[in-house]
């Protein structure tokens, strides 16, 4: 899953933050409703949102050390 993640560019990390930040509005707006029948899930998007974050903020500072070279 991280694999997949660093060989994404920036652009397509982005999207894919806002798409999986959507995806836990769903699951918790299901979780309000008592609709929810994985709770699994949202503690899975929780952690893809971490994953991406980290993945962007170190290709952030390689960029960083890049222009310093």
């Amino acid at each position: 899953m991280a694999k997949e993640l660093r060989e994404m560019s920036v652009t397509d990390l982005n999207q894919k933050l806002e798409t999986v930040r959507k995806e836990l509005v769903e699951l918790r707006f299901q979780r309000s409703n008592q609709q929810l029948k994985n709770p699994f899930k949202i503690r899975e998007a929780r952690r893809e949102i971490a994953r991406i974050h980290t993945i962007l903020s170190e290709k952030q500072r390689s960029g960083a050390n890049e222009k310093t070279k």
